[in-house]
């Protein structure tokens, strides 16, 4: 249980994250214009609904931007010898972890605004926009702390922890039911896809939008939090470990 007094400390580290990492033109524009054009690519000359579209690109921009920065700040610390100054001062790993995920997490948050608001040019509505909201902050968390987990690999080489991130990201995206609709899988393709949270997500966004989900809400919002307590939990116990091997 963190006390008050460690939650200021990783405020304090979030604040410094967001200064020294997020707040970049390029981390912003890939954050937005990436899926934004991966969007664009599947849409051209296809006749599909904004209804369709829309909670996929949603999802995409959480996805990407929550898992944008977060894999690469503990091996640019380790880099820059930043690293042995923060284990000095009086705080935890999981302080350390809990400032680093925050940053990523309202990062996320965000930045899922723009495509919320690019589905409203486009006519869509959002029939439960509360539904989508907590769906938007729970999947946020998910995703950062999974972006911490691809960290705990002990390096100071951005490209290894990059490569490792790109690798299983960029499937995720293919399987999550973002492109094709869960339900146009075959048996084997569905199994698959209910591994990724970011399928669960992609059901709550439709459904927000659209009114239809494959899966029913509360399997998607339990299996959503579930992996966001497995990702966080393994994020601090790899990071513990990998600190020694770091300094």
């Amino acid at each position: 249980m963190m006390t008050i007094t460690q939650l200021r400390k990783a405020w304090a580290i979030t604040k410094k994250d967001i200064q020294m990492y997020y707040l970049k033109g390029p981390v912003v524009i890939f954050g937005i214009l990436f899926p934004l054009f991966l969007f664009l690519a599947f849409y051209i000359d296809r006749k599909l609904s904004p209804e369709f579209l829309i909670p996929g690109l949603i999802a995409m921009t959480l996805f990407f931007t929550s898992t944008s920065v977060s894999p690469v700040i503990a091996p640019w610390e380790t880099q820059m010898k930043t690293l042995e100054r923060l284990v000095s001062c009086p705080l935890t790993v999981r302080t350390m972890i809990f400032g680093d995920i925050l940053a990523s997490f309202l990062f996320g948050v965000l930045l899922s605004v723009v495509p919320v608001i690019i589905g409203l040019a486009f006519g869509v509505c959002v029939r439960a926009p509360v539904i989508l909201s907590i769906a938007i902050v729970i999947g946020a968390f998910s995703f950062s702390s999974l972006g911490l987990l691809f960290s705990t690999i002990p390096t100071d080489l951005v490209s290894n922890v990059m490569m490792l991130s790109t690798l299983v990201k960029f499937p995720l995206i293919f399987i999550s039911g973002i492109f094709i609709p869960i339900e146009a899988l075959p048996q084997w393709g569905v199994a698959i896809a209910s591994l990724s949270p970011l399928t669960y997500f992609t059901d709550i966004a439709r459904f927000s939008i659209s009114g239809n989900s494959y899966y029913p809400l509360y399997l998607d919002f339990t299996l959503l939090i579930v992996s966001a307590l497995i990702f966080l939990m393994l994020s601090i116990k790899f990071h513990e470990r990998a600190l020694i091997r770091r300094l």
